[in-house]
């Protein structure tokens, strides 16, 4: 039985446990989730964050090093970040005319006891100049993406310009994310259970009672993701990655599957990197480039999230926004997405600081908390998928300059 198979069987099991205990045996469910779901769930996370400094730093090390010449590197790394900016825009846009089309926050809600203690998310300009670590040990001990990112550019820059001389710390980080390459498909093997027990967990929490309650928004979420996922991301792979979006869609299937269970962009980074080189035959040094930034920077999902719940809060505390509001809610949603990690709950962070900068009650959030859960697992799945889409648009774009998958030491020898 496929991989893909195994994990996808077991989310259904753990949707299907979680909810059967949730309804008929809710103080079984208590002391499973203590003892077993919870911590099967956690171990394989943890498992898989255990590798997310190293590989960042490795992959991003390597991808730069490869593309060698820096004229190159500026060329994709601009293609890059111009894709991503261009599509979280698109993202937040759709969110935005869904959520006027349909009027998830119309009804009668009770908005007494939403109490929601904000957190402070980065500035924009704290963010830009926080770019560079004073310190890169502390960095990757804080697991603070965008330092350890800048880090391994310059260390690759200068592995790429170096040449011969760096020959044999150059092998070293190849070996390095040769190590840790395996160690992803060593640990992926659990990942069928690991998907078991955060869905199980998840799902017996939470029930269907929170989702009910919020069936419009959640819905109005999920079409707005269902559309970007389809439309924008299937028609760059066809039009610009020359790729048919079906073949896509099913080859990154198995890193879909471990973003949703994950929740978490960051974690599922090594999963996605060796489904998008293996699956979608993304050249290493591109994947090893595009694929870490996006987990750091594109947050389609998350933007797509914040469109609706800022119209959906307008809505329910009875506010209209002006047109020069909602242009400020697209612009700070996609600077904040480049402020902020791939990590769980991340969202609703950036979320706060939309919401204070049109002007509307930060508490609103606390009538989308009970199932942001399972919205943050499906944004999840869809950032990773964006991140892939770029990876393939950017393959097509750099064949006519002579992209190749020789490895980075071979590169610079020649």
């Amino acid at each position: 039985m496929k991989l893909t198979t195994k994990i996808f069987i077991g989310l259904i099991l753990g949707a299907a446990v979680g909810l059967a205990l949730h309804f008929w045996a809710p103080d079984l469910f208590e002391t499973l989730d203590a003892w077993f779901f919870n911590p099967l769930g956690t171990i394989f996370l943890n498992l898989i964050k255990m590798l997310v400094v190293p590989i960042v730093f490795f992959s991003i090390t390597l991808g730069v090093a490869s593309l060698g010449d820096p004229k190159k590197l500026g060329r994709i790394g601009g293609k890059t970040i111009a894709f991503f900016l261009v599509t979280t825009t698109i993202a937040i846009s759709i969110a935005i005319s869904l959520a006027y089309l349909f009027q998830p926050g119309s009804g009668d809600f009770d908005t007494s006891g939403a109490n929601y203690e904000s957190q402070e998310a980065p500035g924009v300009v704290e963010t830009f100049t926080n770019i560079i670590p004073t310190n890169p040990v502390q960095a990757m001990t804080e697991g603070n993406m965008l330092q350890i990112i800048a880090f391994a550019i310059f260390i690759g820059f200068a592995l790429a310009m170096l040449g011969r001389k760096t020959e044999g710390v150059m092998k070293l980080v190849e070996q390095g994310n040769e190590i840790m390459m395996f160690l992803v498909n060593l640990i992926m093997r659990f990942a069928p259970y690991g998907a078991f027990g955060l869905l199980a967990s998840a799902i017996g929490t939470m029930g269907l009672d929170g989702a009910a309650a919020m069936a419009a928004y959640m819905l109005v979420v999920l079409l707005a993701l269902f559309v970007h996922l389809v439309v924008v991301y299937g028609s760059a792979v066809s039009i610009l990655g020359k790729m048919n979006p079906i073949k896509f869609f099913k080859g990154f299937f198995p890193a879909f599957t471990v973003g949703f269970s994950t929740s978490s962009s960051s974690s599922t980074l090594p999963v996605s990197m060796k489904t998008a080189q293996e699956n979608l035959n993304v050249p290493k040094p591109i994947s090893s480039f595009v694929q870490p930034l996006g987990a750091t920077i594109n947050m389609d999902g998350t933007a797509i999230m914040q469109g609706v719940a800022t119209i959906f809060i307008a809505q329910v505390y009875g506010t209209d926004l002006a047109f020069t509001q909602l242009v400020m809610v697209v612009i700070v949603a996609v600077l904040a997405s480049i402020g902020t990690a791939g990590v769980p709950g991340v969202g609703l962070i950036m979320l706060a600081m939309v919401l204070n900068q049109v002007a509307l009650p930060v508490e609103g959030i606390a009538l989308i908390i009970g199932i942001d859960r399972l919205l943050d697992m499906t944004r999840t799945a869809v950032n990773i998928t964006g991140d892939a889409a770029c990876a393939v648009v950017i393959t097509e774009s750099e064949k006519k300059h002579g992209i190749s998958e020789q490895k980075p030491a071979e590169q610079i020898a020649e």
